[in-house]
């Protein structure tokens, strides 16, 4: 099995990320031009690092894919960990796992704990997957594996280690809702004015009461918050598109 992981200045992380991974016979680094010691960082540890200009998440997954030497693809980003119980999970499929990819729940650790509630968790991601029956699709944000064939279920967790503070999760907020509204008018989903209050505070609502946030205590109150902003700046910039003239044509 190869690992792959696509980077762009993860020095903070890099190291512990593909120590998680040294049992597996490859790992693969794309880095895309990094300008902190992430390459450096990476060269001991791995198989290969390769450098790629940015041509989006999916696009440098599958690109990272295609430089492996196995069949079977284990994808991580460059701030993500293999916990051992995962790391058994996945030694326990053999060689020729039947279904074409598996998922595996992902936790994140926020605000001096991880977070096992809100819409941060189970957050099952398909990460592990034959190369010859899944391919990464070019989505600009939220990439997902198209899977020819059936998604099986690992036990074990990714752990995932985001933000540096609330800082940067306000600033990975700012970048990501801008690449969603891009695709959103890209895919001519509508925004009225009630969307604006409604759809934020339904986010809110559905973290903090429906899924647990609460359990949480203040960092689970705080997703919750922050995820209602992120639906409201999506629709604000969804409709700054609408109104300024650079939506879809």
């Amino acid at each position: 099995m190869s690992v792959t992981v696509i980077t762009r200045n993860a020095a903070r992380h890099i190291e512990q990320t593909l120590r998680s991974v040294d049992w597996a016979a490859e790992r693969i680094v794309v880095d895309c031009g990094s300008t902190d010691d992430t390459v450096a960082l990476a060269r001991p540890l791995a198989t290969l690092v390769a450098v790629r200009a940015w041509d989006g998440y999916g696009a440098q997954k599958n690109h990272a894919a295609s430089l492996a030497a196995h069949d079977w693809i284990l994808s991580l980003d460059a701030d993500e960990v293999v916990s051992d119980p995962l790391r058994d999970a996945i030694a326990g499929l053999g060689a020729d796992p039947s279904a074409a990819a598996c998922r595996m729940p992902r936790v994140t650790w926020y605000l001096g704990r991880w977070i096992r509630s809100t819409d941060w968790y189970p957050d099952r991601s398909t990460r592990l997957y034959d190369r010859r029956r899944a391919r990464w699709d070019d989505r600009p944000v939220h990439e997902a594996l198209v899977v020819d064939g059936e998604v099986g279920d690992l036990h074990g967790e990714i752990e995932h280690r985001p933000y540096a503070d609330v800082a940067d999760h306000l600033a990975r907020i700012n970048h990501y809702t801008t690449l969603a509204a891009a695709q959103m008018d890209a895919e001519r989903r509508g925004v009225r004015a009630w969307h604006l209050p409604v759809q934020p505070i339904a986010a809110f609502l559905r973290n903090y009461l429906a899924r647990g946030g609460y359990r949480d205590g203040v960092p689970g109150l705080v997703v919750s918050l922050l995820g209602g902003v992120y639906v409201l700046l999506k629709y604000v910039k969804l409709w700054e598109r609408r109104h300024s003239g650079r939506h879809a044509p």
